[in-house]
């Protein structure tokens, strides 16, 4: 299989196309219009099967062949998706056990999208029919550059209840487990008297009066994981045993909990997302940079696509506010800076009709080729065409912080001390003091080698599995510097308490223990006392005994005064902190500033407040990237040495240079 840069060896450009909405007319003309704004890729037959199969083996390829035609003829490649992401209304008519069921045992309706059930034999039969008349069909077509597989897996319909579903998961778990003693053992099952005698006894954790068993939870939403991914992998096998050189691709979601990426990403050929930032949050969204760096880290670095992006306003917020000039070319440039090479929208041409036709497109409705945004659109386009260097650019991240799925699955469970606490939050607060002091980030599970990096931040490790605290002893032990907050280490993979106690496993390394904790009333707060200072500390307090370690902060209210708040354990060659509290982000700065000092970790360069800074790097070549996030201009100073190339304004720039407002500049150097 031939990796994605060798088949499209340039920065990709486009969007979603959707030619069944339209007439042949209206084709020439896209096509027209695709090559005045610089377009070189679009995803084609994403929500098609309707009118790829018209009845059940009455298939009709015939529009479809004149647009691959098209688009090859005007220089366009094609991102062909594989049309399963909703089945017609014919399908659900003659097999209406294919549709999911709700919680409540409802069935879905037709009329929206996503409304299959994974489980269904009849979907999985149709997908598999389906897949394969397209790959036979566009195996040799020259216009073929990627796979696109279903689209945004789970993101309306996540859990299905249906009878499908309840015989496979059961299934499942018997190839999980083996036994149903295994399988009690590891539920806790003799808690409420829940014990199970077989496998066909286990119901889904559907309506029940109370808290659910946390295990069988847990296992359920790792099932609807895994038969999503099973679908997911049926599709590629057909595609790689017809076109084995053709990359294969999904498109995942922002902070999209049902899914395990970690899991899927080693499924793709690249990992592609969509992102759309709220206008509202403002501009940089940081939180939709830090997922920008996540799912570069899905495939240990490797660049990524942004499938999708809006060029001005959604249609699905409350309230769906437009996008000023130069916010979206910014936002795009903030893609490529975290690790993009290729930059995609969602659509080419605003629909006329449905559910997003008020959904922003690089075509509008309103004012076409004439509009602001067709001209922010084309300005975008033609700059990329000189960004071909980057394409394959990696980033070099000295730090890193933990991610797992499964961990944000069982923190944010029923029945825990503190039903307010969000996982992604926590991990937010680190990421931003990174961020804010432009260093480079990846994230890593717990179990990943840790060796690349000399600061791992693991934020709220409420699961820590098997291994794992071997894994970051190891880390530290041979110099690295770990951060620890607070409720980690608490469970094993199957929500049980490890039985050496709150964050037992980590005792030796972080030079502690805890006894108890106490989480906070909204709106509650305590205080830290450091040195000569204090500050904030929100959300809970651990209660820690020294067994090692120092205390560098101390809470300052409560019975608890006076007991320690962070702590810092020297562990062979390296130092473990732990934070037993939600700090102000100004704490957290601090202490990130201290370690990162201590480690010389810098920026690649001193910029004003708002202004980005990232790098990538090839074997040759050093690529800057500076993101002006002020309405006024700002003066850049860059070391003296040699010079930068601009790729974008093609300049040769020394010792500094101003960078107008909304504005960008992407700095090479020769190595």
């Amino acid at each position: 299989m031939r990796s994605v840069s060798e088949i499209c060896p340039y920065m990709a450009y486009g969007g979603d196309y959707n030619p069944e909405q339209w007439s042949e007319e209206v084709w020439l003309e896209d096509a027209r219009l695709m090559q005045q704004a610089g377009v070189n890729l679009v995803s084609v037959g994403i929500f098609s099967w309707s009118v790829i199969e018209l009845n059940e083996n009455q298939f009709d390829f015939s529009w479809l062949d004149r647009i691959m035609n098209i688009l090859h003829d005007h220089g366009i490649g094609v991102s062909l998706a594989t049309a399963t992401a909703s089945t017609p209304a014919w399908f659900v008519q003659k097999y209406p056990d294919s549709v999911a069921v709700d919680r409540q045992g409802v069935p879905y309706s037709f009329g929206s999208r996503q409304h299959y059930s994974p489980c269904s034999p009849e979907y999985i039969q149709g997908v598999k029919r389906i897949v394969r008349q397209l790959a036979d069909r566009y195996k040799d077509h020259p216009a073929l550059k990627m796979w696109h597989i279903n689209n945004e897996y789970a993101c309306h319909m996540a859990e299905c209840y249906s009878a499908h579903t309840e015989k496979a998961f059961r299934v499942w778990l018997q190839e999980t487990y083996g036994t149903i003693d295994k399988l009690n053992e590891k539920w806790g099952t003799a808690f409420w008297s829940q014990r199970y005698n077989d496998f066909e006894e286990i119901t889904l954790p559907r309506h029940t009066p109370t808290f659910t068993n946390p295990g069988q939870t847990l296992d359920y939403k790792r099932f609807m994981n895994d038969r999503f991914l099973y679908l997911y992998k049926i599709e590629k096998d057909i595609l790689r045993e017809v076109t084995p050189d053709v990359p294969v691709f999904t498109n995942f979601m922002y902070q999209f909990k049902p899914l395990n990426y970690w899991q899927w990403a080693k499924e793709l050929d690249v990992v592609t997302w969509d992102s759309y930032p709220d206008p509202l949050e403002g501009t940089p969204s940081v939180s939709h940079t830090m997922w920008h760096d996540l799912m570069r880290s899905l495939k240990q670095g490797q660049p990524f696509l942004l499938m999708e992006q809006c060029t001005g306003q959604v249609n699905w917020m409350d309230v769906n506010v437009i996008k000023p000039p130069g916010v979206m070319r910014l936002q795009s440039y903030a893609a490529i800076a975290h690790g993009a090479d290729g930059i995609m929208f969602f659509q080419w041409r605003q629909s006329r009709a449905g559910a997003e036709k008020f959904h922003g497109a690089m075509l509008p409705l309103s004012g076409g080729e004439e509009s602001r945004i067709f001209k922010e659109v084309t300005q975008l386009g033609q700059e990329l065409k000189n960004l071909d260097p980057v394409v394959g650019a990696r980033t070099k991240a000295s730090v890193a912080i933990v991610f797992d799925w499964e961990n944000w699955w069982a923190v944010e469970q029923e029945g825990k001390p503190h039903q307010h606490q969000r996982y992604i939050q926590q991990v937010m607060l680190y990421y931003q003091a990174f961020y804010q002091r432009h260093i480079a980030v990846d994230f890593v599970r717990a179990q990943d080698d840790l060796s690349p990096y000399q600061i791992v931040v693991a934020p709220q490790l409420y699961m820590l599995k098997e291994g794992e605290a071997q894994n970051l002893e190891q880390f530290v032990s041979q110099g690295g510097t770990l951060i620890v907050t607070f409720f980690s280490a608490i469970v094993d993979e199957n929500d049980r308490f490890h039985l050496t106690g709150y964050g037992g496993p980590l005792r030796d390394v972080l030079g502690l223990w805890v006894e108890e904790f106490d989480p906070y009333p909204v709106g509650a707060k305590n205080r830290l006392h450091y040195e000569d200072k204090q500050a904030w500390c929100y959300t809970w307090s651990d209660v820690i005994h020294l067994d090692g370690a120092k205390t560098l902060a101390a809470f300052g209210e409560n019975w608890y005064k006076g007991y320690p708040a962070v702590t810092l354990n020297t562990y062979g060659q390296g130092q473990a902190l732990y934070i037993g509290t939600e700090p102000d982000p100004s704490y957290i700065d601090e202490l990130v500033g201290t370690v990162l000092e201590e480690k010389e970790i810098r920026a690649p360069l001193d910029v004003p407040p708002n202004v980005e800074v990232q790098e990538r790097h090839t074997a040759s070549d050093r690529f800057i990237f500076v993101l002006n996030y002020h309405q006024e201009a700002v003066h850049i100073r860059i070391p003296e040495g040699q010079p930068y190339t601009d790729l974008i304004t093609q300049k040769v720039v020394k010792d500094h240079f101003p960078l107008q407002g909304w504005d960008v500049a992407v700095l090479q150097q020769r190595k």
